[in-house]
């Protein structure tokens, strides 16, 4: 059986492992006033990030639509006996519900929906097995049940710079904003129950960071394989250095570096920095 992997732009997988893992991509778009851009495809995270700066004017996000959907899988039952479509967190986004719906409406192919309850890089890493899976020829259905034994072991923690665009998003209440910027804390925030929800508040960056590196520790200390990333919001030299600190200290873990594109970024704004991680 021939399996394709679908995911969204919001895994943030780039453009040269996604061609070379034959993963597909459908997007979400990013809206500026009346220009809607597709992320990954029309506007990269670069340009993105200068726009908000440019315009100063808050983004808004949408999902893809359920035709978008029902399109590409039409398209890959052309070639493939099954599709396993990895998406964003069910909580934040109505994507994979889109794509659930389209499932229902395509005879043509069998698809198997997956909720990452996560995003970004985390979320790829799901593509990235599957892909490595269904390259070599795995079920469909012993490709979801790795995925729901790796959503075991995924973490993900991450500091924003500046609550503000997660509070205007709606991601987050706005007392928690409003505290969080009188005091100058810079929380730890995680998924949980599929939402982003705050992990513990601190004072400041330095100790923010220290304190997400203190999680990574008690799974990385195991001394088992792992995979992890590190992601950014427009800091490229500054993950660079956080990589390869890590990288030194622990050497069984195969690091990443990405980044918050324009529809993650929107919610939480340029400085935010991630680190995710699961159990090979």
């Amino acid at each position: 059986m021939k399996t394709a992997i679908v995911t969204d732009s919001t895994a943030y997988i780039p453009k040269e492992i996604r061609e070379k893992l034959n993963i597909h991509m459908i997007p979400l778009s990013v809206i500026f006033g009346s220009e809607i851009y597709e992320e990954e495809v029309e506007i990269t995270s670069e340009q993105f990030f200068a726009e908000m700066k440019e315009k100063q004017e808050f983004p808004t996000t949408s999902q893809p639509s359920v035709g978008m959907f029902v399109e590409l899988f039409e398209e890959l039952a052309k070639n493939y006996d099954a599709v396993v479509s990895i998406h964003l967190s069910s909580g934040i986004s109505g994507t994979f519900n889109g794509a659930v719906t389209a499932s229902d409406m395509v005879d043509s192919i069998n698809v198997y929906p997956f909720d990452s309850e996560i995003s970004c890089m985390v979320q790829g890493f799901y593509a990235l097995e599957a892909s490595e899976m269904a390259n070599d020829g795995k079920s469909p259905e012993e490709i979801m049940s790795r995925l729901h034994e790796m959503k075991q072991s995924m973490r993900a923690y991450f500091m924003v710079d500046d609550l503000t665009n997660l509070q205007r998003g709606g991601r987050l209440s706005g007392a928690q904003a409003l505290i969080g910027s009188l005091l100058q804390v810079k929380p730890i925030l995680h998924f949980e129950d599929k939402l982003i929800t705050p992990f513990e508040k601190i004072r400041t960056k330095k100790k923010a960071l220290n304190r997400v590196y203190e999680l990574f520790h008690e799974d990385a200390s195991q001394v088992v394989p792992m995979r992890a990333v590190v992601i950014h919001g427009n800091r490229p030299e500054e993950i660079e250095i956080i990589k390869r600190d890590l990288e030194a200290k622990y050497p069984h873990v195969e690091f990443m570096v990405s980044y918050f594109g324009p529809v993650v970024g929107t919610h939480l704004g340029e400085g935010a920095i991630g680190l995710g991680w699961y159990k090979k």
